[in-house]
């Protein structure tokens, strides 16, 4: 939902398409383009600090995508500029939300049947009941992070093996901090190494 903002505020303060005449419509110094900015600065301290406000981020996110636009094509009408260049950027975003949105929900349905078959679960009991050493814990969650984030997406992968350090000793702080730490690390290195890529990366790659 955070890309519906940042698109939005994109379109709004560098609208790129040509008017009538051919030239690119620059709205950055009017009103709007100002109101644009200000709408987007406030509606995203609000998706920042969402656990302060108690607000889902994807309220604040809806309003600034929505109420941008409308505001736009307040000004456009009200200056008698033409309607159907917002619409094509209109058009454009929903599209690149779309795709965005039919690829998450193929790529977390395969993360589910993975969790719905008790792959994980499995991986879990193995680690756990082979009495490994805290060193060798370490390094083998690492290793398993970083291989199992490009399969997975970085947060299935790093609750899981976090849940593993958690379930073998949840009262050695030095561990658990150390061993979480080389968690997310790896995992995030995982994902942007492999060909295949993580989630993030794999949006980027269908974005071109």
């Amino acid at each position: 939902m955070k890309i519906v903002g940042l698109l939005s505020l994109f379109f709004a303060l560098a609208f790129g398409s040509g008017d009538a005449a051919g030239e690119a419509l620059n709205l950055t110094t009017t009103w709007v383009g100002i109101a644009s900015l200000i709408i987007f600065v406030v509606g995203y301290f609000f998706i920042a600090t969402e656990e302060n406000f108690h607000i889902d981020k994807a309220k604040p996110a809806i309003f600034i995508g929505t109420f941008m636009f409308l505001l736009i094509g307040f000004y456009m009408l009200a200056n008698g500029l033409d309607v159907h260049l917002l619409q094509n950027e209109v058009n454009h975003l929903i599209l690149e939300i779309s795709q965005i949105v039919f690829f998450l929900m193929v790529a977390m349905t395969y993360i589910e049947a993975l969790i719905e078959r008790d792959v994980f679960n499995a991986l879990k009991y193995n680690l756990v009941s082979k009495g490994y050493t805290y060193k060798r814990l370490f390094w083998l969650t690492g290793v398993l992070a970083f291989f199992i984030s490009p399969v997975a997406d970085n947060l299935t992968t790093a609750l899981i093996l976090s849940t593993v350090l958690l379930t073998i000793d949840k009262n050695n702080t030095n561990f658990l901090v150390a061993g979480a730490i080389n968690i997310v690390v790896a995992a995030n290195a995982g994902g942007a190494w492999s060909p295949f890529g993580d989630i993030t990366t794999l949006m980027a790659w269908a974005a071109g």
